[in-house]
């Protein structure tokens, strides 16, 4: 089969041809339709964060397509299903986290496109129990980037706890961005987005934002301490430090900061404010498997879509270059035609 690997990191990507995964107990095969291109596969072809992937590498943690053979235990998933391979590979199912409903926490768990190989390919292997099948209504490019960006923007604005009717502020109109305004909208909530450009900006609005702030214009924090006396909650999924001060700073007393983004550099927390103001800087990593069924049925519902743009696998260098430079509205997703 095609697939696009990394071999050393930052290097570029080779499209090559592997050995199709073989089925394993607890699996499923599926001949991958789409996958979406995420920050994250970026992050890992570069071997940017502490912990670092398994090279070579397939990368991919977006992947949609239709299940083509799967192993004999696997009674809930039949052959010719509509499903999607996300991030959250496979958990261990028994620790606390797990047992709790937190299995995005599981300290055991395995990632697709990163200690496993993902989706980047013609076809790909996934744990039957963490495929999750795709409405029908929803085709396979429009389902791709909710599996990760979806997902995370999701269960961010649920562990914000914020409730319809209040303020909240999203921070990045980009790939992650576009989605979390719908689905605060889609939650009942009002919502500020925080970028620069008219691009990003006009689309914000046209996405359902209340308000839209240029930070290269108007001091974020600032307007939002002026005019709401702070937001309930902040979705920062700008990966900078500036991005994560002014997200602090616009946070209500009693409110929650919730990140996203990871930036490389550290990012001190004002503790005197944090502890006189009661505010909450909470850390979200994308979804649990409930979560990830909810974010798609409010896009099978159509309250919530992805603005994509395809590109062939063939282009994943190209896509990489562009991503480097910020130069890509919504998200990208790559098709295996």
């Amino acid at each position: 089969m095609k697939a696009a690997v990394a071999h050393q990191f930052k290097d570029p990507l080779r499209i090559e041809d592997v050995a199709q995964p073989e089925i394993r107990p607890g699996t499923v095969l599926v001949k991958v339709a789409a996958c979406g291109v995420c920050h994250t596969d970026l992050h890992a072809c570069h071997g940017d964060w502490p912990v670092k992937p398994k090279m070579p590498l397939i990368p991919g943690h977006e992947g949609v397509g239709t299940v083509v053979k799967k192993a004999d235990d696997v009674t809930h998933i039949d052959i010719g299903d509509k499903v999607g391979i996300p991030w959250l590979h496979s958990a261990c199912g028994h620790c606390e986290h797990c047992l709790q409903g937190n299995e995005n926490l599981c300290p055991d768990q395995q990632n697709s496109g990163y200690s496993v190989d993902g989706s980047y390919a013609e076809y790909c292997l996934a744990d039957a129990h963490y495929a999750i099948k795709i409405p029908e209504n929803l085709d396979f490019v429009a389902a791709a980037p909710l599996f990760c960006a979806g997902v995370t923007t999701y269960k961010a604005l649920k562990v914000s706890d914020a409730k319809p009717g209040q303020w909240v502020s999203i921070v990045g109109v980009g790939g992650l961005g576009h989605l979390a305004i719908q689905y605060a909208k889609a939650m009942g909530l009002n919502v500020i987005a925080v970028d620069t450009g008219e691009n990003k900006l006009v689309l914000a609005k046209e996405l359902g934002a209340d308000i839209c702030i240029d930070y290269e214009n108007t001091d974020p924090a600032q307007h939002i301490q002026a005019q709401f006396g702070g937001v309930q909650a902040v979705i920062c999924t700008a990966a900078s430090k500036a991005a994560f001060d002014s997200a602090y700073q616009s946070v209500k007393r009693g409110g929650k900061c919730v990140l996203v983004g990871l930036p490389n550099d550290a990012l001190p927390i004002p503790i005197f404010d944090t502890v006189l103001k009661g505010i909450s800087v909470i850390g979200s990593i994308v979804g649990t498997r409930q979560d990830l069924i909810e974010c798609l049925e409010f896009a099978a519902s159509g309250k919530v879509r992805a603005i994509v743009q395809t590109q062939p696998l063939t282009n994943i260098n190209q896509v990489f270059e562009q991503m480097i430079k910020s130069d890509i509205q919504g998200r990208i997703v790559l098709t295996m035609d």
